[in-house]
């Protein structure tokens, strides 16, 4: 199984972080990526489109809210792997109020594709939606 990791700080607090990206279905609310977002079945599953309307479809496998992170399963989705589980958490940065540490990561096996190429496709991923949130709490 491959797996890979990116974090950021990001310029506000944890909970105004959380209460931006902490929702299942906020997606579009910050990464660009994810213009659409349907929740089905009481929330627990997302529909995303894509720009090139693509469709995944994702299920919410654990959620704290305390602990400021949750984590889901890919069901459909256009990449090369199957087994894709990821987790985004929010967590405090000591002594800063005014800033978080933002980690996204996720675990999957190659299908069709190397490890090596999933592990960038997933990176990159990771990196240009945590870029995306800096942006978008900077603006």
């Amino acid at each position: 199984m491959a797996s890979t990791s990116v974090s950021r700080i990001v310029p506000a607090s944890p909970d105004k972080v959380w209460s931006l990206i902490g929702g299942f279905d906020a997606l579009p609310d910050w990464l660009p990526y994810i213009p659409e977002s349907t929740a089905l079945e009481g929330g627990r599953v997302r529909r995303l489109k894509n720009p090139e309307g693509e469709v995944i479809i994702e299920r919410l496998v654990d959620f704290n809210e305390t602990e400021r992170q949750y984590s889901y399963a890919i069901l459909q989705a256009p990449f090369p792997v199957n087994g894709y589980v990821s987790t985004l958490r929010v967590h405090a940065v000591p002594g800063l109020d005014d800033v978080a540490e933002v980690q996204w990561s996720g675990r999957f096996n190659p299908d069709n594709a190397t490890e090596q190429e999933v592990v960038d496709l997933f990176t990159g991923i990771y990196a240009d939606g945590l870029d995306a949130l800096h942006a978008t709490l900077a603006g």
